[in-house]
């Protein structure tokens, strides 16, 4: 397990893009750099994917991340807006695969319960988790900023969350050192994991 990480994660959305960079190092994150990509519904959909595509590889080129986190897409019952998630998701995997970096998809329930323990936890309550994890005087605003912070604070700590039956190496022995939320985070990973492995 690797002493420090960096990820950058992001909060797809067409209409607002929210990217997010934390440093990890031993479970601690830190705040490398955040914000929100817009791009304007009166513009053509092209110019608008070329506007996030640009600003996504332009984080990722100059912050260099690690791991790129991406928040899964998800049935609404708003067909546009998810049609806008998924063209940004296209993006940003598409961007991660030209250079090579590892990128992994988390579901919202999963980033919750990661940040505040909570799968079902609301905008304000991981607004404010992201808050105090990173140390910082306010929640990131808009919503989308704290949300980016979140997937990346998330695929973070599971880069160090000690694997069950793990008897050696850098991460032996630091099971005590997990945070609540880290369990509930490993606990929300299992879940999915047996989930996906039970509808095969």
């Amino acid at each position: 397990m690797a002493a420090s990480v960096r990820v950058l994660g992001v909060d797809p959305g067409l209409t607002r893009c929210g990217v997010g960079v934390v440093d990890v190092v031993h479970r601690t994150p830190t705040l490398v750099h955040v914000e929100v990509l817009r791009s304007d519904a009166q513009e053509p959909i092209e110019q608008r994917l070329l506007r996030i595509a640009r600003g996504v590889e332009a984080a990722i080129d100059a912050h260099r991340p690690d791991a790129i986190a991406l928040e899964r897409v998800f049935a609404q019952s708003n067909l546009r807006s998810v049609m806008g998630v998924a063209q940004i998701s296209g993006i940003v995997l598409r961007a991660a695969a030209e250079r090579g970096i590892p990128i992994s998809l988390l579901t919202p329930t999963e980033v919750k319960a990661a940040v505040t323990g909570y799968g079902a936890a609301d905008k304000r309550q991981v607004g404010e988790m992201v808050r105090r994890l990173l140390r910082l005087e306010a929640a990131p605003k808009p919503a989308d900023a704290a949300d980016a912070l979140a997937i990346a604070i998330a695929e973070g700590w599971r880069a160090h969350i000690p694997r069950a039956g793990a008897t050696s190496g850098p991460s032996s022995g630091a099971a005590s050192a997990v945070t609540p939320a880290q369990r509930a985070w490993a606990a929300a990973e299992s879940a999915a994991r047996s989930g996906r492995t039970g509808r095969r």
